[in-house]
Formats: structure tokens, sequence, C-alpha cells
């Protein structure tokens, strides 16, 4: 069964989805605490104070729930108004970061943009833009998406663009976000399998190019299938990692308790948090937090079925997509299933950039999970 063109009008209105809300928001009370334990002796060396990340995120924090608050209460269909100035503007972003005067580099990746005092990582908003692209674009569509000139040639070139220019500043692990975001989007919206398996089969090679081109990249490979064969270099981050899980056991050593995290553990308050949680919290505390993720998706993938038009169906569905598809990468690396690619963890990392991202999603969806309509005709 395929979608027909998103015609269906809202019908009806209600209460915005609280239990979304309350998870979000208890998700990101664990990364508060779990960044002022992570971070506290690492701070209190390098700036005197043991509060600077913590009193950091707070900020990143309140400009989140303003932005939170502004998508919740515009009605999520102005976006298909505009989708390319926002498709456009988080290029030109991300476009910035080629330009010196506007390029930060930092652990020697230039990911990020800096005007004036404020310091960004565009290729977080490019994530949230090529979804609204994808879900404006499918619905648009409808059915014609299993042709290939309609529903894999505009989205081949639109995401390829947005693609190569997150790959051009390091990001391997944002242009890979992307490209998943899209392929899930183009299964949910009925472009043929044949399609998607050949689009994936052909990106292979460009993957493999990716990684063998750049010596760091091969060596997290390396350092992936046998981080014992360079444990004090590229296999250093992912063995303290396990060693953290190892020592928290299945209670943990207590919140605050935890020792890799005084200089063992690298970027222990930000990409590698999970195993800081791990080490402190135990077993039971990755579990719980895992269901809160599980919860999060849950209540996304239901306001996406419930959403009175394909617009919202799929503009949901890619949001609550993103979420997952980020924690389970990030757990992924610091439980030593994938090799590590710079990828935080939703709204607990340390990280003012994806933390707004994160926040505008969920504004939006709440705003979509407060109409109620007729669901989308199918065929």
């Amino acid at each position: 069964m395929t979608m027909t063109e998103d015609t269906t009008k809202v019908v009806g209105r209600s209460q915005y989805d609280y239990v979304l809300l309350f998870l979000t928001f208890t998700l990101i009370g664990l990364g508060l605490l779990m960044i002022y334990s992570a971070s506290a002796v690492v701070a209190d060396d390098r700036f005197t104070s043991d509060f600077y990340f913590l009193r950091r995120q707070l900020g990143f924090l309140a400009l989140g729930l303003l932005v939170m608050g502004v998508c919740q209460k515009i009605d999520y269909h102005v976006l298909r108004k505009l989708v390319y100035p926002i498709l456009i503007g988080s290029l030109c972003l991300v476009a910035l970061s080629y330009i010196p005067g506007f390029r930060s580099v930092a652990s020697g990746a230039a990911r990020w943009v800096k005007i004036g005092f404020i310091r960004f990582q565009p290729s977080e908003f490019a994530k949230l833009a090529i979804i609204i692209f994808m879900a404006y674009s499918l619905a648009k569509k409808g059915d014609r998406v299993r042709s290939f000139g309609v529903g894999v040639l505009p989205h081949l070139v639109v995401g390829g663009v947005v693609v190569l220019a997150v790959l051009g500043q390091k990001d391997l692990g944002g242009a890979l976000v992307i490209a998943s975001l899209i392929g899930i989007l183009m299964f949910v919206g009925g472009v043929k399998p044949s399609y998607l398996i050949s689009l994936f089969l052909l990106s292979l090679p460009v993957l493999y190019f990716a990684v063998a081109s750049q010596s760091y990249r091969r060596k997290r490979i390396l350092a992936f299938l046998d981080p014992w064969s360079d444990r004090y270099g590229s296999g250093f981050q992912i063995i303290q990692s396990l060693v953290s899980f190892q020592q928290g056991g299945v209670f943990g050593k207590g919140l605050g308790a935890g020792q890799q995290k005084l200089f063992y553990l690298p970027e222990a308050h930000t990409d590698f948090i999970g195993a800081v949680i791990g080490e402190e919290l135990g077993l039971v505390g990755v579990i719980l937090m895992v269901l809160l993720f599980v919860g999060f998706c849950c209540r996304g993938f239901q306001i996406a079925w419930n959403a009175p038009d394909l617009f919202g169906r799929y503009l949901a569905l890619g949001l609550t997509s993103f979420v997952a598809i980020q924690a389970i990468g990030n757990l992924g690396v610091v439980m030593g299933m994938f090799p590590s690619k710079g990828m935080v963890l939703p709204f607990i990392s340390y990280g003012g950039s994806a933390l707004v991202v994160f926040m505008a999603a969920v504004g939006i969806l709440l705003n979509v999970s407060k109409y109620k309509g007729s669901a989308p005709c199918m065929s």
C-alpha cells in the first residue's frame, strides 16, 4: 500500500502530548545531573569552576526552551511554506564553516561556525532542515514517489548536496545520520525497495573512500575492530569506556563516585557521557535511560500515526527517527558496538547546537500532536 497525495485537512484539535514533554524533561534532567558529575573535576582544572559546563548547559537549555516554545505554538503547516528558506539557510550556515573568519576548528575538524561570541555546529540544523524538506516533498508527491524521476532523483540530488557539504566538514557521523533519515523517510514514503537497495549499494564505495581517505578514520575502524592493538592511542577512548561499564556493574558506584571521568575517559561529558552513566548508575541506570528513549520514540511514532495529514505524519516520523538514530548511534559507540563517530546523546550530552535542535524537534512534535483529523488516504 502507498499513500496518495496529501490532501487531508485538519478537522480538530486536542491537547499537547504531555507524556512526550515529561519524558523530554526527564532526559534533560538526567543530562544536567550527569554533565555536572562528568565535568566538575575537568571544569575546575581548566576553568577554576566546577560549575563551568553546567552553567553553560543551563544557558543552552534556556535558549532551547525558548525555541521549543515557539515551535510548539506555530502551526506545523507553516513549515511547508518555509521549507526552501529553511533548507537554503541551513546550507548557507554549513557553507560558513568553509570560510576563514567564520570557521572554527576543534580537534582537527571544521564543524563549527563562530559569529562574534556565538559558536555553533551548523550540521545539527541541516539535519532538522532535511527532515522538513523530505516530509514536504514526500507528502506533495504522494504515490508518484514510486517513479524514479519523482521519488528518488530529486531527493538524491538535494540530499546528496547536504550530505557532501556536511562530509566536507569532516563530520562523517553527521553525514551518516542525514543519509539514514533520507533513506527511512523515502522507504516510509513508498519509494520502491529496489531503488533504495541500489542506492545503498552505490553508497558503499563512497563510504569506503570517505573512511580510507582520512588516516584518523582508518584508525577509528582499526580501534573498533581491535582497540587493544593500540591501547594508549586510537583504542584508548573505547577501552576506557568499556572499563567504565565494567566498573559500574549492575547498580553502579553511585552518583559522583565514578573514577574514569578523572582524566581517564576523554569527552566524558559530551560524546561518552553514556559511559559515565554506566559507571555511576550501573546497568540499572543505563536500562532506565534506554527505557526513557524507548518511551519517547513510542510517543513520537504514535504522534506520527495520529497526524491528520501526510506532511505531519512524515514530519513526526522523521523527527522521532532523528532522536532514535542519534541515541542508538551514541550508545552503540560507547558500548563498543560501532566505530567512534562523534555523535552526541540526545538531551543528555553537553552541547548547545544539538540541544537547541532537539528541543526544536520536540516543539514541532508537540504541535503535531495537538491536531486531530482523518487519517491520510491509502491506496
